[in-house]
């Protein structure tokens, strides 16, 4: 599983999850930052990437209208907002444990909660 953080998280996330053996990259280390959710989503979906966010309502809404267009995205991971973005090692530990409880299963039309 690869997962396109967005850039409501740190690089550093990233990093360590890549230090987990994890294939993550963010917006901000890929410049990005200030695009339109739906950009993003597209970028992930290109690159084969399960879009991580907070935004769950802007993303809930995009999931909905690729589900109308029958348009595939390559999953959507929402990080609750009780989980603090600066918990860089628990975020990328959550992300590990999600991809190996769902190792096999495609993520196309996913939404799902981390």
């Amino acid at each position: 599983m690869r997962f396109y953080l967005d850039e409501h998280f740190s690089p550093r996330i990233a990093e360590i999850a890549r230090g987990l053996g994890l294939d993550v990259v963010s917006a901000l280390e890929l410049g990005n930052r200030g695009l339109p959710d739906l950009w993003q989503l597209d970028f992930a979906t290109q690159e084969d990437r399960c879009m991580v966010t907070k935004d769950r309502r802007h993303f809930r809404r995009l999931h909905l209208s690729f589900l109308e267009r029958n348009q595939p995205h390559s999953g959507i991971l929402i990080v609750l907002k009780s989980l603090p973005s600066e918990y860089f090692t628990g975020i990328a530990q959550a992300l590990q444990r999600y991809a190996d409880s769902h190792v096999g299963s495609p993520m196309t039309y996913v939404i799902d909660y981390l």
